[in-house]
């Protein structure tokens, strides 16, 4: 059995070792290795609670929009507030998230993803009056075409003409990513690390002028997102609709739910949702969420284990990754955009369905086959679009002028949790609070789920499994390993974060 070790995995964010056992051209085993530590948690204590607010945010500089919504709600539910913010706030929180998610979306794809895909020698004989595919090629003959290379090269299956057409995009979406970011800005204060979000609701009060501004930019994202970025998905997938059978993984998805459509519920597991919380099996099982059955294993994990307090010991016997093993009743659980699409899915959303079901109906698929490669991405510009769509009606549900912010006092002791979908899935902060400091603070990531090593049950995180049983064609080039982890977006700022309980 010989072994593929990829240290580090590159067009993530973050420091992520993989390593896979091979037979016979087969993955028989896989290990995923958060090779980063970070203590934000230890940072935390002892601090006025509302810096959770803004520390948090520094977890990640790619995603931090979404720790500033899931720290609000997790403080909001501490100050006894979470019932309390008013719609412009509600609403605002969830422009400002939205506008983040295209953003992450954006960038995912065409940034990090896209390439896998594409052969970006062919600029090299591009002949075309396009400045971007020109400026490419004048590079391509001087032979320098970095960051597109050096990589893994893939089987390219795409014409000429997508291919030259998609990188283009490449070029493209990165305006469109900043605008979609101006947009976090625009209510938000700056991005990143927003300033806007805060306990009580947000900071800006909307206006006439910050509303137009918002859905000028909005409505070019929109016009992207429906005559570029699906169809250059659609027609990936048109190529390589094997990856609908590839890197299924764990069979299970969870999620929180995200955009709060009515804030006057305080349990946030029950509150009304644009995308549902709850767990789907493969086969299409719907289970309401729990939190109480949300556990982290660390046996595997560079911490101690079996005691109250968890302390990092680097070099442990038979630990491989900084990343802990979150686990849902016990089992493997993969968090995302496929989880969320799922999740409103099997719950009958009508808009999902009318999404979803021509993209099923276009492939000859059925749901079971978005459990895979292909699926995460299809989701992704699915959901981009959903929640493209669903932001220009928030906007015109704000009321200029109005109050955005409830006032609150902060408790001498108090717990408070929140829970929030970040543009790679399920995230959720808890605080407990003792003489109105923060005595523990716990962040559980996306990528603590999706990147996790093996549980103290011995249980493959969710990108072990859908690495295991993978076919490598050439073990000296695996591009099937990449393209299988980046399917799931992977954060390790996020995801390796020490808590001390």
């Amino acid at each position: 059995m010989n072994k593929i070790i990829i240290d580090p995995v590159t067009r993530i964010e973050g420091h992520l070792k993989i390593e896979v056992s091979v037979e016979n051209g087969e993955v028989k085993d896989a290990k995923s290795s958060g090779m980063l530590f970070r203590g934000i948690e230890f940072i935390l204590q002892g601090r006025d609670p509302r810096d959770a607010q803004m520390l948090t945010e520094r977890i990640c500089g790619v995603c931090p929009t979404s720790h500033s919504i899931a720290a609000a709600l997790n403080l909001d539910s501490a100050f006894g507030i979470s019932d309390k913010i008013p719609d412009n706030g509600r609403i605002m929180r969830n422009l400002i998230l939205g506008a983040a998610h295209i953003a992450d979306h954006i960038l995912h794809f065409y940034h990090l993803s896209a390439l896998d895909y594409l052969d970006i020698t062919k600029v090299a004989s591009y002949d075309g009056s396009d400045a971007v595919l020109s400026s490419l090629r004048n590079f391509a003959e001087r032979g320098k075409l970095g960051p597109f290379i050096p990589r893994y090269e893939g089987d390219y299956r795409l014409s000429d003409e997508i291919t030259l057409n998609v990188i283009a995009h490449y070029i493209e979406a990165l305006t469109m990513r900043r605008k979609a970011q101006k947009m976090v800005s625009i209510f938000g204060g700056k991005m990143p690390h927003n300033m806007g979000v805060i306990p009580g609701g947000v900071t800006m009060v909307p206006t006439t002028d910050k509303i137009i501004s918002f859905i000028w930019r909005l409505n070019e994202l929109r016009d992207f997102i429906n005559t570029i970025y699906l169809p250059d998905v659609l027609a990936i997938a048109e190529a390589y609709s094997d990856y609908f059978e590839i890197g299924v993984g764990c069979r299970n998805l969870l999620s929180y739910g995200s955009y709060d459509l009515d804030g006057k519920e305080s349990d946030l597991t029950k509150r009304q949702r644009l995308f549902k919380q709850g767990t789907v099996s493969i086969d299409l099982n719907f289970n309401k969420l729990d939190i109480t059955q949300i556990s982290e294993e660390v046996k595997y994990s560079w911490y101690e284990s079996g005691s109250a307090e968890t302390e990092p010991k680097f070099g442990k016997e038979g630990a491989y990754s900084w990343i802990k093993a979150p686990r849902y009743g016990g089992k493997v659980y993969e968090v995302g955009p496929l989880a969320r699409m799922m999740t409103n899915y099997v719950n009958g959303d009508p808009r999902i369905k009318e999404l979803a079901d021509p993209i099923l109906s276009r492939f000859k698929a059925e749901p079971k086959n978005l459990f895979s490669v292909l699926g995460r991405h299809i989701a992704r510009a699915v959901e981009t679009k959903y929640i493209a769509d669903s932001m220009q009606d928030w906007l015109l549900q704000l009321k200029p002028g109005e109050s955005s912010y409830v006032d609150y006092i902060i408790p001498d002791d108090s717990i408070g949790v929140g829970l929030i979908e970040a543009a790679r899935g399920a995230l959720g902060h808890w605080i407990e609070i003792k003489d109105k400091k923060i005595a523990n603070y716990q962040c559980v990531v996306p990528s603590t789920w999706n990147l996790s090593p093996r549980d103290d049950s011995g249980q493959p995180g969710p990108v072990e499994q859908a690495l295991i049983g993978t076919k490598i064609k050439d073990e000296s080039n695996p591009f099937e390993v990449v393209r299988i982890v980046r399917s799931f977006d992977p954060c390790i700022a996020c995801a390796v974060h020490c808590i001390k309980m």
